[in-house]
């Protein structure tokens, strides 16, 4: 955090900015350079993550095991493709294997990265103990559920770290909204992992109360959103960003809540799952809107000026 002597030496030494102009010609914010693997990574980690919650939930519950299996292999599929996504907008693989020399736990990048680790080493061993079970007498169960278990721990961090990752940076859009985007994110992956069950034809009341309450909170946030007259939030209510924003809200909140009430589960299941989609990269292109937009100043209260990717030191 920078201190009150430091801001006011920034402020004393400040370079005028023209309002059509930026700094020396130059946008007051780096734009993101995330590419489409960005959101799809964070549409597949968060619905593993949440996959691997409802799995635990239910075994813990009692559930039917068809139901515990499936939701293991979401979460194992999953953080399976999440390392191959996040590694193609780094560029080099290099580059994911350095932000594991160190844990710092102010980073969300930092914590991001040793969290998709430690769940795809627990959502594989999860899986692997469950079809070892089904296919041998090896005595594997106790390992697998105590693996779905710690998969299911740092499932939740899964879900919703990335919202805290894009609200921490100074995209004003995304720091504006720093404290709705990790339980935004959260039900939308909840959504997508309860989607994911239903539509591979899983009909137990649970996971429609599960959907429900997570197409009413997505139905709440887009109502927040839509009221925030806030000018960061602009990107979010106008232009093409604005539109796409509206549509993913759509698909993931009042339509499914809907659809689900008029009982019409796999028709909400698969809107949910379009609109998660939808969400995440509407997320992702307010952002580099808002690094435009030249009417909104730099908060100079220490965040970082881009996006989450300068963290990882490239």
């Amino acid at each position: 955090m920078i201190t009150e002597s430091r801001l006011e030496e920034l402020r004393r030494n400040a370079v005028p900015i023209k309002p059509d102009g930026g700094y020396y010609g130059m946008p007051l914010l780096k734009e993101p350079v995330w590419t489409w693997e960005v959101p799809a990574y964070f549409f597949v980690g968060g619905a593993a993550g949440a996959a691997a919650v409802v799995g635990a939930a239910a075994q813990v519950a009692g559930a039917d095991r068809d139901l515990v299996s499936d939701a293991r292999w979401i979460a194992g599929a999953g953080a399976l493709l999440s390392g191959p996504l996040l590694v193609a907008d780094l560029g080099r693989p290099e580059r994911f294997l350095n932000m594991l020399r160190v844990f710092k736990v102010k980073s969300p990048m930092s914590v991001g990265a040793w969290t998709l680790t430690a769940f795809g080493t627990f959502a594989s061993a999860a899986l692997f103990a469950d079809e070892m079970r089904k296919r041998t007498r090896l005595p594997v169960e106790l390992i697998g559920d105590a693996s779905a278990i710690l998969s299911a721990a740092t499932g939740l961090v899964m879900a919703t770290y990335t919202g805290v990752l894009i609200g921490a940076t100074a995209i004003p859009v995304w720091s504006q909204h720093v404290s709705l985007l990790p339980i935004h994110f959260g039900a939308s992956a909840l959504a997508s992992a309860v989607s994911m069950l239903e539509l591979a034809g899983h009909n137990e009341q649970a996971l429609n109360v599960l959907g429900l309450a997570a197409a009413a909170l997505e139905t709440y946030f887009g109502y927040r959103i839509e009221t925030d007259r806030a000018e960061a939030s602009d990107p979010l209510r106008r232009g093409a960003t604005g539109i796409t924003t509206r549509i993913g809200g759509f698909f993931s909140g009042p339509l499914p809540l809907l659809l689900r009430m008029a009982r019409f589960r796999k028709a909400a299941a698969a809107s949910s799952l379009l609109g998660s989609l939808i969400t995440r990269m509407a997320w992702v292109e307010a952002g580099k809107a808002s690094s435009r937009d030249l009417r909104v100043p730099l908060a100079l209260d220490g965040r970082h000026a881009s996006g989450p990717r300068d963290q990882i030191g490239e």
